[in-house]
């Protein structure tokens, strides 16, 4: 159930930093609520994967697999086009959480 609450962990962080844009620093109200209540959801489920998986292990795959998804949120509904450099960037994030999935004994206990 940890990785269920992790996935669900970083569509909340993902929602809540996509809204981030949309709420103009804060001025629009709309978005302004969906970051809050992205970002306490995402906390509060990230509060119950770290009873099972490891600090580390866990902040790695959501930051990683984060970062991939606001990249695309952003190509998807701003316009945003990443360069050479972001996209290599980008591709050794998803390699290193690859790692940890495939390759390391720490896991969920």
């Amino acid at each position: 159930m940890a990785f269920v609450y992790l996935a669900l962990a970083i569509v909340a962080e993902v929602v809540g930093t996509t809204a981030l844009k949309a709420s103009e620093g804060f001025t629009r109200l709309g978005p302004s609520v969906t970051v809050v209540v992205g970002y306490a959801l995402a906390f509060y489920l990230l509060a119950l994967v770290l009873r099972t998986i490891p600090v580390g292990i866990a902040y790695a795959i959501w930051a990683g697999l984060g970062i991939v998804l606001v990249t695309l949120a952003g190509v998807l509904l701003y316009g945003e086009r990443p360069d050479l450099p972001a996209v290599l960037g980008i591709a050794m994030i998803i390699g290193g959480v690859s790692v940890i999935q495939l390759f390391s004994s720490v896991s969920a206990h």
